[in-house]
């Protein structure tokens, strides 16, 4: 079996981990680097998982899965060049950092497949985006799916749609965290209790989402079901409209878009 080390154990990298063991992977197969001795002890011993040095990641495993910081890249790359063995699946979790910032530091014919996963991978609920670099096949693409199927959906996408799939879903968990934010402190100035708010608006979240996930009707058709003529729902829509809510989620997702294509260029030689 394919033995798969994860190069940065926090969140995203955790999650990875974790749901490739509830997906059925051996905890023997799994490995993991962490700069923080602590942590590394942690998750050793809550999950079995093997803490190793990159180089001891890159001797060992067929898979390198890569989920450090983008500012941190550059030193784990001058690490990684060296001990990268011929034929090593390289997966970037990393925001903004195109396949051929890999392609051009590891060496000539490594395999490259770019991913843009969610937060929502801790929950096994993670919409994932995967692209391959030049050296990757539609075999590693379907090692990679595979992988990431454990913790989500996935899609395959050109890689030149990843920095606008990175604002879109990448970021889009964020919007909706302030979105169910701002309703819940509306719940306050309207005096009902934050308790009693949340819970109103997190399940009417969840309720909502699942009839977007389930159901086969645009998102447009469903608003208007709860939408009646003169109704309390118009007057809001209409105010929502009236402040520029949707001219604003358009240009904040452009303006992640842009900040996700930056982070790619300032690794350019």
């Amino acid at each position: 079996m394919t033995k798969i080390a994860v190069l940065g154990a926090g969140k995203i990298g955790e999650a990875l981990l974790s749901g490739l063991l509830q997906g059925g992977r051996a905890a023997s197969d799994l490995l993991f680097t962490e700069k923080h001795e602590s942590r590394a002890k942690a998750l050793t011993e809550q999950y079995g998982f093997e803490a190793v040095t990159v180089a001891g990641a890159a001797a060992q495993a067929d898979v390198l899965v890569v989920a450090v910081k983008p500012q941190d890249i550059e030193p784990l790359l001058t690490e990684l060049a060296p001990v990268l063995r011929p034929g090593t699946l390289i997966v970037s979790l990393c925001a903004g950092l195109p396949t051929a910032l890999y392609e051009r530091r590891l060496p000539a014919g490594t395999p490259v497949v770019r991913v843009m996963p969610n937060t929502p991978m801790v929950v096994g609920e993670a919409m994932s985006a995967v692209s391959g670099g030049s050296n990757a096949t539609p075999e590693h693409l379907k090692v990679v799916e595979e992988l990431l199927s454990t913790v989500g959906k996935v899609a395959v996408v050109p890689e030149s749609q990843q920095d606008a799939v990175t604002a879109l879903s990448g970021s889009g968990p964020a919007y909706f965290f302030f979105l169910v934010e701002a309703m819940i402190d509306a719940g306050i100035l309207l005096g009902i209790p934050r308790d009693l708010a949340s819970q109103l608006i997190i399940q009417s979240a969840v309720g909502a989402a699942t009839m977007l996930n389930e159901g086969s009707n645009h998102p447009v058709i469903l608003r208007e079901a709860v939408t009646s003529p003169a109704g309390t729902t118009i007057m809001a829509i209409r105010e929502l409209e009236k402040h520029g809510v949707r001219a604003a989620l358009l240009a904040a997702i452009e303006s992640a878009r842009d900040r996700s294509v930056e982070l790619g260029k300032q690794h350019e030689d």
